[in-house]
């Protein structure tokens, strides 16, 4: 930052987040910053170089500031802090339409990175370390739901699909309004690109259910906000595929998660039964297709 130590003002827990902790501070005579320091097990998920291509990607996009200082060995990154700042409420009707317009510009974009979100190989990774530092795992049907989830990938392999840069995290708490001053209006901004990579964007959709605690209609209402009303059949059975796929997928990164003392309580069983719930909804969509 340039500055001497005595120049840091205030450094103070901005909050803990699910991946990552976050810190406020001041420079003197400069501005306010966040700081933010990656969280228990990251080195094992989250590659910090991959993180970094990503955001050299959407740079002259105007979708994310860009870091002031990131270190792609460590995942120590440095932003500046965003004045009169909310995250999107899932509930709300037009935040809802701002998101989706700001991840619509974003698939449009057909961005490339040289590395891939793999959903299933994620869902192994997961299970493989949650499993080598000692947690059997909290679920006895999870062999039977992991080989549906499995299963649904064929139905995925068989729809044509774009494949380009992907979020992967867009869920509400990462899309940030805010504002530079009181006179302005709000502007909007899609944050935290760590988990970013080649995959059919389609996918953000799904995590922002998942993560929003949708129940059905509401996955189906999001989808609708997505394609403006123009989402077939197939397309939706695909994203019911997603979901399944997805909460597997977090489940298990919560299970890692637990070998740290770390838990998320309702969240993980959430994401286990979406695992559940919406194979079975995809299913019976895709029955009515063929």
């Amino acid at each position: 930052m340039h500055c001497a130590e005595n120049e840091i003002l205030n450094l103070s827990v901005m909050k803990k987040g699910m991946t990552n902790h976050s810190y406020h501070f001041q420079i003197k005579g400069d501005g306010r910053y966040i700081l933010r320091i990656p969280g228990e097990g990251t080195s094992s998920t989250i590659n910090r170089a991959e993180e970094a291509a990503a955001f050299r990607a959407i740079r002259p996009y105007n979708i994310c500031d860009a870091p002031i200082y990131f270190d792609p060995n460590t995942g120590y990154k440095v932003t500046r802090f965003l004045n009169h700042i909310r995250v999107c409420n899932p509930h709300n009707e037009n935040d809802l339409l701002k998101c989706m317009e700001l991840l619509r510009y974003f698939h449009a974009l057909n961005l490339s990175v040289p590395h891939e979100f793999n959903l299933t190989e994620k869902i192994t990774l997961y299970e493989d370390l949650y499993r080598s530092n000692g947690n059997p795992g909290s679920y006895d049907d999870y062999l039977r739901t992991k080989a549906n989830v499995i299963s649904l990938q064929d139905y995925i392999a068989s729809i044509d699909k774009s494949y380009c840069l992907s979020h992967i995290d867009s869920v509400c708490d990462n899309f940030l309004f805010y504002r530079d001053s009181d006179r302005e209006d709000e502007k909007l901004q899609l944050s935290d690109w760590e988990y970013a990579g080649m995959q059919d964007p389609h996918v953000d959709i799904a995590m922002f259910c998942i993560y929003s605690s949708y129940c059905k209609d509401d996955c189906d209402r999001l989808i609708d906000l997505y394609f403006k009303g123009q989402c077939n059949a197939e397309t939706r059975a695909k994203i019911y595929c997603y979901i399944s796929t997805s909460g597997l997928l977090w489940s298990n990164w919560c299970e890692y998660k637990k070998c740290f003392n770390v838990t998320f309580g309702d969240y993980a069983t959430k994401q286990y039964l979406y695992a559940k719930e919406f194979y079975h909804h995809a299913i019976e969509l895709i029955k009515t297709i063929k």
